[in-house]
Parts: structure tokens; sequence; C-alpha cells
């Protein structure tokens, strides 16, 4: 049970929804979403960004979903003006928006982008890599040489928000992800000004194993239980019934 103590001292993270979650997101924001193609999205808080017709929006996540799904139906309703992602292949709207010029993106290798978010979590304003040498990825950032292999200068990503999908949740803002669900959203969780988590079960404090917390709590402002969670698949590959 909930302690009045626990609400003075500000532990508790719960709100009630999703509504509730993004109540001060505004026009124009950057928002991190975590997911890996429809694995691990946050379906309830992008329904409830649609539903709101936000705007303008900085969009930092490994792809952007179908183009009926997951951030796919931001695209369509033109709710994004920036993509910050490694992937465009399975939206037809993310590819002709990206082509005709009505969507700003910005392309990163998936490793790069892991890392540069990674980098915004634990306070690292730029670290050197080798990938993307060589390609568009590099034009205009600094260049250095290690152990004689060209290296390019990659900036840190943070986020006015960070949307995340974890499997189980306490009060507290720990979290648990499931399997490759996992992906980006530990990530991203550690690099929102506020964090959001959207989980399939929220449980009581201690209910959680601690040596299994993917995030800590210190790192989520904001949690709910979401609900009707459709988990779609891509492409359904299946062997032929013998």
């Amino acid at each position: 049970m909930l302690q009045e103590s626990d609400i003075i001292m500000g532990i508790v993270k719960v709100v009630s929804n999703a509504k509730e979650a993004l109540k001060d997101v505004k026009d124009n924001m950057t928002i991190m979403f975590g997911g890996f193609g429809l694995c691990g999205i946050p379906e309830n808080c992008i329904a409830e960004l649609v539903e709101s017709g936000v705007s303008g929006l900085t969009c930092i996540s490994n792809n952007a979903g179908v183009d009926d799904f997951g951030l796919g139906l931001l695209l369509q309703n033109k709710q994004i003006k920036k993509m910050v992602s490694s992937y465009v292949g399975e939206n037809d709207e993310f590819e002709r928006q990206m082509l005709s010029g009505e969507l700003e993106v910005d392309l990163i290798p998936q490793g790069s982008l892991a890392a540069r978010c990674y980098a915004g979590g634990a306070g690292i304003p730029a670290f050197f890599t080798p990938a993307g040498y060589g390609t568009e990825v590099a034009e205009g950032k600094e260049v250095r040489d290690f152990d004689g292999k060209p290296h390019i200068l990659e900036t840190a990503l943070t986020a006015d928000f960070a949307i995340v999908k974890a499997w189980k949740g306490d009060k507290y803002g720990n979290l648990i992800y499931k399997g490759t669900a996992r992906n980006f959203n530990p990530v991203m969780a550690m690099a929102g000004k506020i964090t959001i988590a959207e989980v399939e079960e929220l449980v009581e404090p201690g209910e959680l194993d601690p040596n299994q917390i993917h995030t800590p709590g210190i790192f989520v402002q904001r949690i709910f239980q979401g609900e009707k969670y459709e988990k779609r698949i891509e492409q359904r590959t299946v062997r032929p019934r013998v």
C-alpha cells in the first residue's frame, strides 16, 4: 500500500493514463520514442499524440513505424517536421515525405544513434566513432585519426520528452523490458528531460527483483499502465506446416 510519506517525498510517479502523462507536450518539441520497428513501441502515447493534434515535432526513433501504425500515424497527419532515425524502409509515407522535401530527415547509422542517445543520458557531450566516415554522414563533422583509423565526431542526443514502453514497472518508475522489446528503450529513457513510461503491468514497489531491473526509476518521471496493446508484426514469416 502507498504511504502518505511516499507521496510527500515525490517518489510515486504514477499518472492515470497517456493523456495525463502527455499533458504538457507542446508544438515544436523534440521527443524520443523507444522501439524497433513495431517492437516495444509506446502504442498508447503515440495514439494520444495523434489525438491531441500536436505538430511540428522532431522525433528521434530508430524508424517511423509503418504507414498505418506507430509513428507512421503521426507522419500521415503531418505532425512531424523532422525525423532523426536510422531506417526508412518499412514506411512508404516516410520515404515519400523525405524524397519530396516535406520532411527533414537526419539518417544516422543505427549503432551511432544508440550511442548518441546513451551519451545524452550519461552526460557525455560527444564522442568519436569510425561509423559513417567517408559517407554523407560525415559531412561537416570533425575527423581525427585513432590508431591510424579515421573517426568522426558525433554529438549526444537529448529530448524534451522520452517516451518508452516496458513490460513491467513499479510505482517508483523502475522498469523491466521483455526480450527484444528492450531495444532502444533503455538508452532513450536516460536521455529525456522528462521520461514517460507506459507499461503492460504496473506493480507495487518491492515486487520487482532489483537484479532484473533494466531502467532504474531515477530516469523516469511519469509512469502508467497502458491498455489494448496490438503488438503488430511488420512482416510475419512462418515456415510451411508439415
